[in-house]
């Protein structure tokens, strides 16, 4: 059974970078995106960066520019690295993994979810 556990969250101040990590374990598909999202309570989860097997990568517009998503295939981990964080970066983050080919950051076709780590950034 797939797992995902991210680490790396933590309290920040504005300006400041942050890394986030998603080690996943027990999945053998090769075609595969993964993504990192966050929520804010009362609001919807939203999808914020996303990379495929190929290494194709998408990003939304509110971390452009500012957050970086990467993986290991050795390590069988997922980053993120944001810099320039501002404080509407505050959020929950979460990885996911969709068993699919292409790389997109809706929430469809999500098969696993991450327990989530919060990243709080203040000014």
């Amino acid at each position: 059974q797939t797992q995902l556990a991210e680490s790396g969250g933590g309290s920040v101040q504005s300006g400041g970078s942050l890394r986030l990590s998603c080690a996943a374990s027990g999945y053998t598909d090769s075609n595969y995106c993964m993504a990192w999202f966050r929520q804010v309570e009362g609001k919807e989860r939203e999808g914020i960066a996303a990379i495929d097997s190929w290494g194709t990568t998408i990003y939304a517009d509110s971390v452009k520019g500012r957050f970086t998503i990467s993986q290991d295939n050795a390590k069988n981990t997922l980053y993120l690295q944001m810099t320039s964080l501002k404080p509407e970066d505050t959020a929950m983050y979460y990885c996911a993994a969709k068993w699919i080919a292409g790389v997109s950051l809706d929430t469809t076709h999500v098969g696993n979810w991450g327990q989530g780590t919060q990243v709080t950034v203040s000014s």
